[in-house]
């Protein structure tokens, strides 16, 4: 029996090394058109997009601003504040604070969740729709102050403006 197997793998052996060898390396030329970022346009030009959307990434710090601001010292220049955040630790924040506002405040959001950090504070602002009464738009703003300065140990200014509906956020049709 242990014949039997050894004659089989002597026949797939060299199959098997053929096909390595008959791999080769591909390559292509090289594309300049850009693609990330971009909306497809429509046949009829009925796709709504906001002021943030209609720029294209390349128009960053140009036309439109980043979505997450540090202005804290970091650990690039080695003067950092003492025990201050490393970048990985204030993505995972970033990505937890906006989880966390989508889901305190769903589907009220017409804007991107824009977060600020200045010194040991933290600000999050964006635009919210006028779908719920104003004490429970008091009450969550509250909320969230309280639950993410718990949370990340430091203080969180909530910054909203109220809209009508989300119709006004948009910028053009394409």
């Amino acid at each position: 029996m242990y014949d039997n197997f050894t004659t089989i793998g002597s026949q797939i052996l060299p199959a098997v090394q053929q096909t390595f060898m008959q791999r080769y390396f591909h390559t292509s030329i090289v594309v300049s058109r850009v693609q990330s970022g971009r909306y497809k346009i429509t046949i009829n030009r009925n796709k709504p997009l906001t002021y943030e959307m209609a720029n294209p990434p390349h128009y960053i710090a140009h036309r439109k601003s980043w979505n997450s601001w540090n202005t804290c010292i970091t650990l690039i220049f080695s003067a950092n504040i003492k025990d201050g955040n490393r970048p990985s630790e204030t993505a995972i924040e970033d990505m937890f604070i906006r989880q966390f506002m989508c889901g305190t405040w769903p589907n009220l959001f017409a804007s991107e969740i824009i977060i600020k950090r200045q010194h040991n504070i933290i600000r999050i602002a964006g635009i919210i729709t006028r779908t719920l009464p104003p004490y429970k738009i008091y009450f969550l703003t509250g909320y969230s102050e309280e639950l993410l300065s718990y949370w990340l140990q430091c203080p969180i200014k909530v910054e909203l403006v109220t809209i009508e509906n989300k119709k006004e956020m948009i910028f053009k049709y394409i």
